[in-house]
């Protein structure tokens, strides 16, 4: 089944109630929080992404899939639990070793929580591998994470793929997410090759009707 997580990433703060309440009436199936440190990645929107989230848990009870794009995983894993999300993801890149990831993956299931592992573009898929059988969702970065509004890297499809493949040769349950320059004209291709949950920002908090491209895009 294909779902649909909005990134409110760029969402403009005088925008911002408007189009949580637009976002619940369209019904997304998850609000996507992008959790950046200006550190491992250039852009901070740390204190605007715990607004954000504060806002949407007063008005929506939609799910929450919380994307840390930091370095100090632990740190903002302990900001995000008291908003009770449905999935912290964190990056692999951002642990020195085996051992810190699954610690990780550990923590944040005490508390509750499902567990998604992200990678970059540049990151082969296989590195995740060993950690399959103890998380619920690998997020596959489409593009470089950072920013908003870039266009998709080709050659990501092919790592969903892979990934897609691995996963059902094993028998394991897990969701596959993508991440970055998703829209109606490309998510076929993600689709078949494998992914089922899909991060969109600009193609929705843009349009001009927010349920009719959330429909489009399920379709």
């Amino acid at each position: 089944m294909v779902e649909i997580s909005t990134s409110i990433l760029n969402v403009k703060k005088e925008d911002a109630t408007r189009i949580f309440y637009g976002l619940e009436v369209a019904h997304t199936d998850y609000f996507h929080i992008d959790v950046m440190d200006g550190k491992f990645v250039p852009k901070d929107t740390t204190e605007l992404m715990k607004e954000y989230t504060n806002t949407v848990k007063q008005i929506s009870n939609i799910p929450i899939d919380v994307h840390l794009m930091v370095e100090n995983v632990k740190e903002f894993v302990d900001e995000y639990i008291g908003f009770n999300p449905n999935i912290i993801t964190f990056h692999l890149e951002a642990l020195k070793n085996e051992e810190e990831v699954k610690n990780i993956i550990e923590y944040i299931k005490q508390n509750g929580i499902k567990v998604g592992i992200s990678v970059k573009p540049n990151t082969k898929v296989e590195e995740i591998y060993k950690f399959l059988p103890y998380i619920h969702m690998c997020l596959i970065m489409t593009v470089e994470p950072g920013l908003g509004g870039q266009k998709l890297i080709p050659e990501t499809i092919e790592k969903v793929r892979t990934l897609k493949k691995y996963i059902d040769e094993n028998g394991f349950d897990l969701d596959i997410e993508v991440d970055g320059g998703i829209k109606p004209e490309n998510i076929e291709s993600l689709k078949s090759a494998g992914a089922n949950i899909f991060v969109v920002g600009t193609a929705i908090v843009e349009s001009n009707d927010m349920e009719k491209t959330i429909d489009t895009l399920r379709s």
